[in-house]
């Protein structure tokens, strides 16, 4: 972790003057908008991820160019499908760049974070992911998150299931390969220490090996695991719940963010094995607070909305506050803006869709927390 990460007092922030001769990188192109970029998967394995995010950003940006835009500057944004892949991902950061970007909402999953921040770190581009969860995604100055961090998501489900009682045998199946399911399994198995029950099966798989769990599984079932914790994208989670049904092996799937998405968006799949699943996640689309973002999405899309699609929803929001409230405009470019937003996100608490008072510490992290999502009868509701 960096060392008094993007820490700007009042007088960095008088000596902006400065900085606009001087800001780090090379980029010092203006506009007359904000010209937002976006980057995600919106074709291949996790698409629902990528579509989510680039929705729930259009239909942001539309919302406010449609009330006269911020401080009466109107919004442009585009959109680069990486495919999950990093190298697509940074040539995706390079082409908005030259399209004009000069904030970046992006990317969608953590290790495309992590390769584009290295990128965006030297531009000084103020970079705001709506979903990366890795703390590795905010290493550098220029960058923060909007969703919950993979450490929290292990120690709050470690915690929820001991303070809920789920289950006094549990079993793990995590991807040793991924950045994502790594950081979230390491917490949860240092919180499990303290709490009332027991990892009875500790299992792991690879990117080149996750089509075949029947030996893991098998583990889990065979040590009476009575919950299996899933920290995984929804891609493989399909594929345990499924090979799990056919063993006749039935216990609570507790899974994390990455679960969502996994109600229609697997070919092949029998969304009625999810039934009954549970998993982390700051949102929930028939939540009170919820009501008319999920209409508005529904209207447009045609598709219930993901935790994706609110927590990009948050970040242009999120970016409108800041650039509200530190007095920002694009003619002020590049390296500016990103020393304005970074000094103001630090002062900033937002309440949104994906959650109420939410604030940033010096490292880039975003502080909220998650609620317990249950899928009951094909639909998320609130657990327990």
């Amino acid at each position: 972790m960096k060392n008094m990460k993007k820490v700007l007092s009042a007088a960095l922030v008088a000596a902006m003057s400065f900085t606009m001769l001087t800001g780090c990188g090379n980029s010092n192109k203006t506009s007359d908008t904000w010209k937002f970029g976006g980057i995600g998967p919106a074709t291949g394995d996790y698409a629902a991820y990528g579509i989510g995010v680039r929705n729930g950003i259009e239909l942001a940006v539309n919302e406010i160019n449609e009330n006269g835009g911020i401080n009466g500057v109107p919004i442009e944004y585009k959109f680069e499908d990486d495919q999950t892949d990093n190298e697509k991902s940074v040539n995706g950061y390079n082409a908005l760049k030259d399209w004009g970007m000069n904030v970046l909402i992006g990317s969608t999953t953590s290790g495309c974070s992590i390769a584009v921040a290295d990128v965006s770190s030297q531009d000084h581009m103020f970079q705001l992911t709506p979903s990366a969860s890795s703390i590795d995604a905010v290493k550098t100055d220029n960058t923060f998150q909007v969703c919950f961090t993979d450490p929290s998501q292990g120690f709050g489900s470690a915690q929820y299931i001991g303070d809920h009682g789920l289950a006094t045998k549990v079993a793990i199946l995590h991807n040793s390969s991924d950045v994502y399911s790594t950081g979230i399994y390491e917490t949860f198995v240092a919180e499990a220490a303290n709490q009332p029950f027991e990892i009875v099966a500790d299992e792991a798989f690879t990117d080149d090996s996750k089509t075949d769990f029947t030996v893991q599984l098998t583990k889990a079932k065979e040590a009476g695991a009575e919950l299996l914790f899933l920290p995984m994208y929804y891609t493989e989670a399909a594929l345990i719940l499924t090979q799990a049904n056919t063993m006749d092996y039935a216990p609570i799937f507790f899974g994390v963010d990455g679960m969502d998405g996994i109600l229609g968006n697997v070919d092949g799949f029998d969304t009625a094995l999810a039934e009954g699943v549970v998993l982390l996640t700051p949102f929930a689309a028939d939540a009170p607070e919820a009501v008319d973002f999920t209409a508005a999405y529904e209207a447009a899309y045609g598709i219930t909305p993901n935790q994706f699609a609110a927590d990009a929803y948050d970040a242009v929001y999120i970016l409108k506050q800041l650039i509200e409230e530190s007095g920002a405009t694009p003619q002020d470019g590049i390296p500016t803006i990103c020393d304005k937003l970074t000094a103001q996100i630090l002062v900033t608490s937002f309440t949104g869709m994906t959650g109420e008072n939410i604030t940033w510490s010096e490292s880039g992290e975003v502080n909220k927390y998650p609620k317990a999502m249950q899928i009951v009868n094909g639909s998320y509701t609130l657990f327990k």
